[in-house]
């Protein structure tokens, strides 16, 4: 039985690095010196995607997929070299999904939610620093993460939550879980119109949002210092 490849997005900074994005698959993207080592480590985080699938009911799909292949390769931005975060919208998220394509991937968003929500409810509070003594701890990123999320990302379709929101999470818990939920709502609606989320694509606000939760939710599981206390 021969596997449908995954598709994959190419996008090559003008400098120093380049991102590799299973756009059918959103979330699953990482960034590196050039685009081979960039798909080398898109495809060593296979098994931890693989848990986000499972948490969307995709465990089956996921696990059937084959190899990576590059079906596209666009430009990147100053985001992709300085940040190695996707800033363009590939060919196929230009395309109004169908109602099942885009509830299946709205189930891959919020299991982005869930994985981010697990992970920073069990690591510690102090996190392992970086290289030169920095990095956020983990209520920084949670702050950061949902502060993104909610001052940035979500105004594309039109969602206004209020600050304090992001800026006291623990607090307004409730008010998080009812702007996810309003979230995915304004997604369903700007892609039955068929309409833009301002200079974004549908598809690519929904990518962006799951990839930010992914990747700090991966960032706290890798500085986690639980095991040393």
């Amino acid at each position: 039985m021969i596997s449908d490849p995954v598709r994959v997005m190419v996008e090559k900074g003008r400098k120093k690095r380049s991102l590799a994005s299973a756009f059918d698959w959103p979330g699953w993207e990482r960034s590196a010196r050039n685009e081979a080592a960039a798909l080398d480590v898109l495809a060593a985080y296979r098994p931890r995607y693989a848990k986000v699938a499972q948490l969307a009911g995709l465990a089956e799909e996921f696990a059937a997929t084959g190899v990576l292949e590059v079906v596209e390769r666009v430009e990147g931005t100053g985001m992709t070299d300085f940040y190695g975060v996707s800033g363009r919208s590939a060919g196929p998220e230009h395309e109004q999904m169908s109602e099942a394509v885009c509830d299946r991937k709205i189930a891959l968003l919020r299991a982005s939610w869930t994985t981010f929500d697990d992970v920073a409810s069990r690591v510690s509070a102090e996190l392992r620093k970086g290289p030169r003594g920095g990095g956020r701890d983990r209520d920084r990123i949670i702050r950061h993460a949902n502060g993104a999320e909610i001052d940035e990302f979500s105004k594309k379709v039109g969602l206004k939550t209020p600050p304090e929101v992001w800026q006291e999470p623990a607090a307004h818990r409730a008010e998080i879980l009812a702007h996810r939920e309003a979230l995915c709502a304004a997604i369903r609606e700007h892609n039955a119109r068929g309409v833009m989320a301002r200079s974004w694509t549908v598809q690519f606000l929904l990518r962006r949002c799951a990839y930010h939760m992914l990747d700090h939710a991966w960032e706290m599981e890798d500085r986690d210092l639980t095991a040393s206390q």
